[in-house]
């Protein structure tokens, strides 16, 4: 498999999977604002949506969009238990937490990457995303991670949401819960990996 990614990009979800999972894939860096690849070639021939995460999957399909990839990721590897079985109610609890992440917290960042956006509209979107983050810290009471004591997609991406929160100085700090949640993730030798293949030696 080859995962299309840029640096600390929602893409960097699939790829803590993968590494998780303990998959083969290679890494293939995605210069957003040229949409190029390091040897020249046009992303948009790729995934023609123009952004990361793409997984070029071993018959030379491409799959998209965060959601779709992270649970065809946890498929291959039902033993490394990133979601529950395809079917069972537990299943649609991971996808209903996906969905929410997805448009919920993922979308609502966009002001926030906007040169143009005006500062009443980044406090907004602020505002906005301190209540989805409190919802979020509301489930993790008394659970390790979102879904229990095992570690499974939703946490991958909501680890990815922590550290745009984090670069955009998105207050959560009422939220103890939170801060231990994102540490415990980070320590974790799958994102360190991760991280360290996206940015170097922190």
């Amino acid at each position: 498999m080859k995962l299309y990614y840029t640096p600390g990009a929602c893409s960097m979800n699939p790829h803590i999977m993968l590494r998780e999972a303990g998959l083969k894939f290679d890494l293939v860096k995605v210069d957003l604002g040229t949409h190029k690849t390091p040897e020249g070639k046009d992303f948009y021939s790729i995934n023609p949506k123009g952004y990361v995460p793409a997984l070029e999957l071993d018959n030379g399909q491409i799959l998209t969009e965060n959601p779709a990839i992270a649970q065809y990721i946890a498929d291959q590897k039902p033993e490394a238990k990133l979601a529950p079985a395809n079917g069972t109610l537990e299943r649609y609890r991971l996808q209903e937490w996906l969905g929410f992440i997805g448009t919920e917290l993922h979308k609502t960042f966009g002001p926030l990457w906007n040169p143009s956006a005006s500062e009443a509209e980044k406090k907004a979107t602020h505002d906005k995303l301190t209540k989805r983050f409190e919802f979020i810290a509301k489930n993790l009471e008394g659970k390790q991670y979102l879904m229990g004591d095992q570690f499974t997609a939703p946490d991958a991406y909501v680890f990815v949401m922590l550290q745009w929160a984090q670069y955009h100085k998105v207050d959560l700090s009422k939220y103890a819960g939170l801060k231990t949640y994102h540490e415990r993730i980070a320590a974790r030798p799958a994102v360190k990996a991760a991280i360290e293949a996206e940015f170097g030696k922190q």
